[in-house]
């Protein structure tokens, strides 16, 4: 069956589902292969459980009227979400880099939804699976549309471009992440830079980018549209955080009436995720109060840098993911909170390869550069290696040791790569 006949099936049944436990009546089955499963074998489930279709790439499991064979399953449903995208003349919105991508794509699914009719990549869908189910979700009532894409390899950024086809895009920062996979910071740059060497290939194409990075203002160059934000003057728009608090808050000295925005975010590291919604904000002319409303109205979830207060303590959950950049960052932010007591409870990063015990080495130096009531060091590396901090092989361990303090008027952080499970350590 041709992409364009697969189209007009879709058009008749638009929800796409590749998880038979969440089969809805009506929806188009795909059935994707991974290491440990093949989805061929679900096909019939599909169908008994109300599935319109089960497109399908191995013969063998035909059920007539019901299944429609490709040549490979994830291909197909890739070559759908490019072919459904080309129905869209809509901007198309691209984010990505090494750290602060949700919560960049958040704040400006947040700044855009309040003028547009906006679509975004849910949660962190954002590879080779979830960019096109994000593509596909899009209704033809969209007016905007925000695409997560995240990487661990060279050549997949450019691949969701491909079938995304982003008018504007944005390159949050380039760290130290995934390095296993990208064997190193050039590596990085390169894979994550693959998405403005597609808005280069393109006329009247937009790069949004932070100016104060000087390998972004490389990165950028040739790009048809340059959209400038960052403390520098010399951008579309300019901002600072201003010192003290335990939120963020932003004070924008360009680009809109001077402002100061009142965040619910944690961490300098934030403005510039804060001055790239702003900045998208005033290039689609929403409405300055409209931009401060939604920008201040927004809390971050799915333990990324949550602020929670148990008793007399505050606790930052930055739990969902880290890498050498993010957890520096967020030390550094955290011994500049003022507080008399600090408490810092790590996980271990992973993917980093040969590189992971050098890292994990430098982040325990950092730390000896504080004063802290107490360190905490969980799993991988900090399990494996000597140092003067307590450590345990897991977040089960570290929550029995949490369990057992009574500690009083501390601030708490809470950090450790996906893997971890480091939001475990507050569980009851």
């Amino acid at each position: 069956m041709s992409i364009e006949q697969l189209y007009e099936v879709f058009t008749q049944y638009p929800s796409v589902q590749t998880d038979t436990r969440k089969l809805k009546k009506d929806d188009l089955f795909f059935a994707l292969k991974g290491e440990n499963f093949n989805g061929n074998h679900f096909a019939k489930n599909a169908i008994d459980a109300g599935a319109a279709y089960a497109v399908i790439d191995e013969k063998e499991y035909t059920i007539p009227g019901k299944t429609i064979l490709v040549e490979d399953v994830l291909t197909a449903l890739q070559q759908l979400a490019r072919h459904h995208r080309q129905q869209f003349t809509i901007p198309f919105i691209a984010i990505t880099g090494s750290n602060g991508k949700t919560t960049t794509k958040e704040l400006i699914h947040a700044v855009l939804s309040t003028t547009y009719r906006t679509y975004t990549t849910e949660g962190n869908l954002n590879n080779h699976i979830g960019v096109p189910l994000t593509i596909l979700k899009i209704k033809g009532d969209a007016e905007m549309a925000v695409i997560e894409m995240g990487a661990n390899h060279a050549g997949e950024i450019a691949a969701y471009c491909n079938y995304a086809l982003p008018t504007h895009g944005i390159i949050t920062n380039v760290g130290k992440a995934h390095l296993e996979g990208f064997g190193s910071i050039e590596g990085v740059k390169k894979a994550k830079g693959e998405l403005f060497d597609f808005l280069r290939g393109q006329p009247h194409y937009y790069a949004f980018v932070m100016w104060d990075y000087e390998y972004l203002r490389d990165m950028s160059k040739g790009i048809s549209g340059i959209i400038k934000y960052g403390t520098v003057n010399d951008t579309h728009v300019t901002g600072y955080a201003k010192p003290g608090g335990s939120f963020l808050d932003v004070e924008i000295t360009q680009g809109l009436n001077p402002i100061v925005l009142h965040t619910k975010l944690i961490g300098d590291y934030n403005l510039p995720n804060v001055l790239a919604a702003v900045t998208v904000g005033k290039t689609f002319k929403v409405p300055e109060e409209k931009i401060k409303a939604a920008i201040e109205n927004y809390e971050p979830s799915n333990s990324r840098s949550q602020l929670m207060e148990k008793g007399s303590n505050k606790i930052i959950l930055d739990a969902y993911n880290a890498n050498p950049s993010s957890m520096r960052l967020a030390i550094e932010n955290f011994a500049r909170l003022q507080a008399n007591d600090k408490v810092l409870i790590l996980g271990a990063m992973a993917e980093l390869g040969p590189e992971s015990r050098e890292e994990h080495q430098q982040i325990i130096s950092l730390i000896q550069q504080n004063k802290w009531k107490q360190v905490v060091l969980v799993g991988g590396d900090f399990f494996k290696m000597d140092h003067p901090f307590l450590k345990f092989p897991g977040s089960a361990e570290a929550r029995a040791w949490w369990q057992q303090q009574n500690f009083e008027n501390t601030y708490v952080l809470i950090k450790g790569s996906r893997s971890m499970k480091m939001e475990e350590v507050l569980k009851d």
